[in-house]
């Protein structure tokens, strides 16, 4: 047989593994045990302790590594917590390089907790490769790469930081949560490291909060393990189930929700109102080539920036349709603020500098008729133009 499409990959990766064959069951089983028996007083069995090794993780693990062609993966109990264990394979004294357009809890991270840690960094522009260059030291270890970006959209040339990474004998971490597997694998462009908050469209119900975390090859894949079970931020069964469950829905759900915003941030581009609409569908998009190139999707989620905070905030409050929260990636259509929500462990000062101003509205669109929340976004902007 030729090898599978991830549509198909999708919905039978999880369950072509020895234990569920034997039972035929159509879903993993969830393995709700802390510990397993073992037959044998001086061999243990593929698992002891759940903290080490259980059979629901193993099969959401096995999943995303086959989805995104790497040869190990890794469930944590968030997403920050994937990216917390691939970037402490570094040791004290080591310097990475991180894009300036990144998630809030990574730029804590890698702030506030490195330091402590002896780990230095530096922020860079990631659209530019000169910029990237630039910002190399002789301790240098890893690129770290989010594309597109939070909130901004910003694209990454992948195939040209790995080019840049393999010059200087680096390696190259990509945090791959807009995208998913489905539309990006950054690992066949090169990269050693593919990350996901996978609370969001890989789950795609708001309904669990995890991560993942893919590698390249082995070696980093044991040093990633080690964290993993050294410090324990394991994802437990019944989430890794959910997970699972979600990722087989991934294709239906992310095709209609980027089919939702390619229209939405039409509509948005033409108003008189917006000020600004990024979105890696639109042409008039800054790396839309690039992305296009390494990638098969604008996504399934957008930014605008409309003209002040006090338009923003009557926009937001006649919005009926869409929820006002923090995260993305469900079913229901998200529209967050990232100035007091994802971006909000960023100082004010540094937001600014990162075009994070208080007109920014991200959207994350869901699964509702588009004509129903072009209507409601078409009506909310008209109340903020009366109103201020």
């Amino acid at each position: 047989m030729t090898k599978e499409q991830i549509e198909t990959i999708l919905i039978t990766g999880a369950t072509k593994h020895d234990y569920e064959a034997k039972s035929g069951a159509v879903n993993v089983p969830i393995y709700a045990s802390s510990t397993f028996d073992q037959e044998h007083f001086d061999a243990f069995g593929p698992y002891d302790y759940s903290r080490s090794g259980n059979p629901t993780r193993d099969a959401l693990e096995r999943t995303i590594a086959q989805l995104e062609n790497g040869s190990r993966g890794f469930a944590f109990a968030s997403g920050i917590g994937a990216i917390s264990a691939a970037l402490l394979t570094l040791n004290a004294g080591d310097h990475i390089v991180v894009t300036n357009e990144v998630y809030g809890g990574t730029y804590r991270f890698v702030t506030t907790l490195l330091p402590k840690y002896g780990i230095t960094h530096t922020f860079a522009d990631f659209t530019d490769l000169e910029a990237i260059e630039a910002a190399i030291q002789p301790n240098t270890v890893v690129l770290y790469a989010e594309t597109p970006a939070n909130p901004l959209l910003g694209i990454t040339d992948l195939e040209g930081v790995v080019k840049i990474a393999k010059k200087h004998q680096l390696k190259t971490f990509v945090d791959n949560t807009f995208m998913t597997p489905l539309y990006q694998k950054p690992l066949d462009l090169g990269a050693d490291v593919v990350l996901h908050s996978a609370t969001k469209f890989l789950g795609g119900h708001s309904e669990v909060i995890a991560g993942l975390a893919v590698t390249k090859d082995e070696e980093l894949g044991q040093a990633i393990y080690a964290i993993q079970n050294g410090m324990g931020g394991i994802l437990g069964p019944h989430d890794c189930f959910s997970v699972i469950q979600g990722i087989k829905s991934l294709h239906a759900r992310l095709e209609m929700s980027s089919r939702n915003a390619q229209k939405i941030a039409e509509f948005l581009q033409q108003h008189e109102d917006v000020v600004d609409v990024y979105y890696p569908g639109l042409p008039t998009h800054p790396g839309y080539d690039i992305h296009k190139r390494q990638s098969t999707s604008g996504g399934a989620v957008l930014s605008f920036k409309l003209p002040t905070r006090d338009f923003t905030k009557v926009f937001v409050e006649s919005m009926q349709i869409p929820i006002f929260a923090v995260s993305l990636g469900g079913v229901e259509s998200i529209l967050s603020y990232p100035v007091t929500m994802s971006h909000a462990a960023i100082p004010q000062e540094e937001r600014e500098k990162r075009g994070i101003t208080d007109g920014l509205l991200r959207l994350s669109v869901g699964l509702e008729h588009v004509d129903d929340l072009i209507a409601d976004i078409s009506q909310a902007l008209e109340k903020a133009k009366v109103t201020v």
